[in-house]
């Protein structure tokens, strides 16, 4: 029991030293360190969240901070393709099409009804995506989501 514990603390201390802050989910550890800052409460939290592993409970009755209408985001796919494709998004952007940009729809969900109206959408706003020549991931992203939420119709795809 004690080995599990230990092994636990540890395996919750990698995950919460990796993640961002607010990442430790919902359940009953996020909501006894709410609002506190560090390693060490993200750790406690996230520890306590995986052993008592409440986060289920919390999802599907709507309590301990969980939301039942909440929504898996695509991010860390997101990042990692625009950050490892960014001149042949800067390319097809231009351009309105590519391949590039297909696989960008499908890690946005995109419908399939949505798309050419989403590869026109970034053409248009192309200058302002990349506004400059050292323009990061992060910076397309946020272009990229700005222009989804101009467009109405758009609007309910951006992260």
């Amino acid at each position: 029991m004690r080995r599990k514990l230990l092994l636990a603390a540890l395996v919750g201390t990698v995950y919460a030293t990796s993640a961002h802050a607010d990442s430790t989910g919902c359940g009953l550890g996020t909501m006894v360190w709410d609002g506190q800052q560090g390693i060490a409460p993200q750790t406690l939290a996230v520890t306590t969240n995986g052993i008592v592993g409440n986060q289920t409970f919390g999802i599907t009755s709507g309590t301990l901070g969980c939301e039942q209408d909440g929504v898996v985001r695509h991010s860390a796919q997101l990042s990692m393709y625009t950050g490892s494709n960014m001149d042949a998004i800067a390319r097809d952007m231009s351009v309105g099409s590519g391949e590039s940009l297909h696989a960008l729809a499908d890690i946005l969900g995109i419908e399939a009804e949505d798309r050419s109206r989403f590869f026109a959408a970034l053409q248009d706003n192309y200058a302002s995506i990349f506004s400059a020549s050292d323009v990061t991931a992060e910076d397309v992203i946020a272009g990229i989501n700005q222009t989804l939420e101009n467009d109405r119709r758009l609007a309910a795809y951006a992260a």
